[in-house]
């Protein structure tokens, strides 16, 4: 048996508050609306001893930048086989999405290299975006494997996990 030890970052300053539209298979969709997003990160450690350490601020600033980056936009998936791209330049962004037509003002969208908006591939979109940020804290060889969970309402969201090898 292993030893292991957990480490959780949740925070009501890490929050973001996001607008989307989760897409179903068959080409329907949900209206465009919103939640507050919670993210916790979890970070499963081997040792908790002083020389060990994680610091906690270098995980906070990258949770810290993508609620910022994240918060108040409409987030769109750039692979989702219902989206067609328009047209964009610096002020406005216009798709089709499932039929329907949209134009936005570029700066209140962030479109992210997923294939849906849902909490599942939020939080794989929010581990790839924090590890690109973090590469030197993520290879540290205390960790062992590092969760993302996304929480879009009280008692319901999805988690995304990565384990190393």
């Amino acid at each position: 048996m292993l030893d292991s030890y957990e480490i959780r970052i949740r925070k009501e300053a890490l929050k973001f508050a996001a607008s989307h539209m989760t897409v179903f298979p068959d080409g329907t969709k949900e209206a465009l609306h919103g939640h507050n997003y919670f993210p916790t990160l979890t970070l499963t450690v081997r040792d908790a001893s002083f020389e060990a350490m994680l610091p906690f601020s270098h995980f906070k600033a990258g949770m810290r930048k993508i609620a910022n980056a994240w918060d108040e936009k409409v987030l769109i998936a750039s692979r989702n086989p219902f989206y067609r791209l328009q047209r964009q330049d610096e002020h406005e962004l216009e798709f089709t999405l499932c039929g329907k037509r949209y134009v936005l003002p570029a700066d209140e969208v962030v479109v992210l290299d997923t294939d849906n908006i849902s909490c599942e591939t939020l939080a794989r979109a929010y581990f790839d975006s924090l590890h690109a940020q973090l590469p030197e804290a993520f290879a540290s060889e205390n960790i062992r494997s590092v969760s993302v969970y996304i929480e879009e309402s009280p008692g319901q969201g999805a988690a995304y996990s990565h384990a190393k090898s």
